[in-house]
């Protein structure tokens, strides 16, 4: 009787032991996981700043100025008439499809207006230089 008790306890120290091994096996396997991501984002983090600094060096307007007067022979850029700047709500297809809220509206808390239904597809909204 006393030995098949032992057997049992022996048995159950084993399994015991195995499934602890296991178990911090997977842990380990974990926390190098854990560490590897870290990692990796650090370095995310690390690409981002650079991208970031990159940016702001490339962006800078002196260099942009540079760059255009440089340039402009073959770019042969000009300044962008005020007339061209329009507003969302002036395009004719928005103003016909997509309702475009007001700014003051919007600041004043006035609801959003409803948006139109469609046109039907034989009819056409826009005046166009087309043939019928």
């Amino acid at each position: 009787m006393l030995r098949t008790f032992d057997l049992i306890l022996v048995g159950v120290m084993v399994a015991a032991a195995a499934v602890t091994y296991t178990i911090k096996h997977q842990s380990e396997l974990k926390l190098e996981e854990v560490h590897r991501l870290e990692a990796e984002i650090k370095l995310e983090k690390d690409t981002i700043d650079l991208l970031k600094a990159d940016w702001a060096l490339q962006s800078q307007p002196n260099r942009l100025e540079r760059l255009v007067n440089n340039f402009n022979g073959e770019l042969q850029l000009q300044a962008t008439p005020s007339t061209s700047l329009v507003h969302a709500r002036e395009l004719p297809m928005l103003k016909s499809q997509v309702p475009v809220p007001d700014i003051a509206d919007a600041k004043a808390g006035k609801p959003k207006p409803k948006a139109k239904p469609a046109a039907p597809a034989d009819e056409d909204d826009m005046a166009t230089g087309s043939v019928e």
